[in-house]
């Protein structure tokens, strides 16, 4: 008897993305539709299976199911093969030694398939071949919720074709341990054998590469048609983020717009983005959000941001504060509380806030600060 298998829900896909770019998995998806008659239901199918409208997917023989949005209850049933059908389908794969191999290799030959259909094995569904059901009152055949899990299963079809031959009837292990009892040659495995690879023992690590290097910028000459300074400030940001890649063991997720901030604050590059420099070279991407974006922090913080600056005067009269979302603004001072907990200091020039400063966990620093620098 085959155990079921489970598959964690899938997250929301970006915009544009496919199902099923296997032709096995292509032909899933042409059963499902080509049975449905509402064009609307399998839309709304669609977009339920690309936004992870679909929870945990368990598949098992003759049998896929998951819960979908609002808790319904949705399965979709496949017939599975007879006992002589699979003997004839073992047949078909022991014909040709790389038939096993290719699907170990998760891929689903098209003469498997084929000679298989010859024998009278359907492997892919057709037609009317998917039995949809779902406890949600649309009377749909699929209704979007089973479209949606069809949808989904494509994906784990593409992924792994064993996974259309378990809801056919037998997974994997029993494929193979059938074949193992037909003398079916083993596929030949590369690799070291388990008892001598532990044996072995783990060998030492490389010392890491010196990440204190500085960067040398290559010497670029003048070519027709070729900017040779952006070029050398794009082999720069090259460089730049491999080391953070080294460091941290990933990059930063920075938006279009702040990969440019951030280049015109490394190379002194005229972009008209002078309050936005300023604010990435004292606080980076957490500068930038305080000095384009207002939002309201968590009354917890907020009160004990005033219990430190209250504290931090001591027996003095702390300044008046007049407090706007996460902007608090102490005459020429203005403190903007970054999403990162820090505050960012601002002045007045020309009638706009400018960056004037790094930011400082503790309010009282900087509200001090500028007026022992302003006496």
């Amino acid at each position: 008897m085959n155990a079921a298998r489970g598959f964690p829900a899938f997250p929301p896909q970006r915009a544009g993305a496919r199902f099923a770019t296997s032709w096995w998995g292509r032909a899933w998806v042409k059963a499902m539709e080509d049975t449905s008659l509402d064009q609307v239901l399998l839309r709304k199918g669609r977009a339920y299976a690309k936004t992870g409208q679909v929870g945990p997917i368990t598949v098992s023989p003759g049998r896929i199911a998951a819960v979908a949005e609002s808790d319904y209850d949705t399965v979709v049933r496949v017939e599975q093969l007879t006992d002589a059908a699979w003997e004839r389908f073992l047949d078909q794969v022991a014909a040709k030694a790389g038939h096993i191999a290719a699907l170990l290799d998760r891929d689903m030959p098209h003469d498997l398939v084929e000679a298989a259909a010859d024998a009278a094995v359907p492997l892919l569904p057709t037609v009317g071949d998917l039995e949809p059901e779902c406890s949600c009152p649309d009377w749909g055949h699929p209704c979007q919720h089973a479209a949606a899990l069809c949808y989904q299963t494509s994906w784990l079809l593409d992924a792994d074709p064993f996974v259309l031959l378990l809801v056919r009837g037998r997974g994997q292990r029993e494929l193979i341990e059938a074949l193992q009892q037909r003398d079916t040659p083993a596929p030949v495995l590369s690799g070291v054998p388990a008892g001598a690879a532990f044996a072995m023992g783990v060998p030492p690590l490389p010392e890491p590469p010196p990440y204190d290097v500085p960067y040398t910028p290559p010497a670029l000459e003048p070519a027709p048609g070729v900017d040779v300074t952006a070029l050398g400030v794009l082999a720069a940001s090259a460089a730049w983020r491999a080391r953070e890649l080294l460091l941290r063991g990933r990059l930063p997720e920075l938006t279009e717009y702040q990969d440019r901030v951030r280049l015109a604050a490394d190379h002194d590059l005229d972009l008209g983005l002078g309050a936005a420099v300023q604010a990435w070279r004292y606080g980076g991407a957490g500068g930038l959000d305080v000095l384009e974006t207002a939002w309201t922090p968590p009354r917890q913080d907020l009160a004990r941001a005033q219990a430190l600056l209250e504290a931090g005067w001591e027996d003095e009269q702390p300044p008046h504060v007049e407090s706007w979302r996460n902007r608090w603004t102490l005459g020429p001072l203005q403190l903007r509380y970054g999403r990162d907990g820090r505050w960012y200091p601002f002045t007045e020039h020309d009638g706009r806030w400018w960056p004037a400063g790094p930011p400082e966990r503790d309010p009282s620093a900087l509200a001090r600060y500028e007026a022992t620098e302003m006496t």
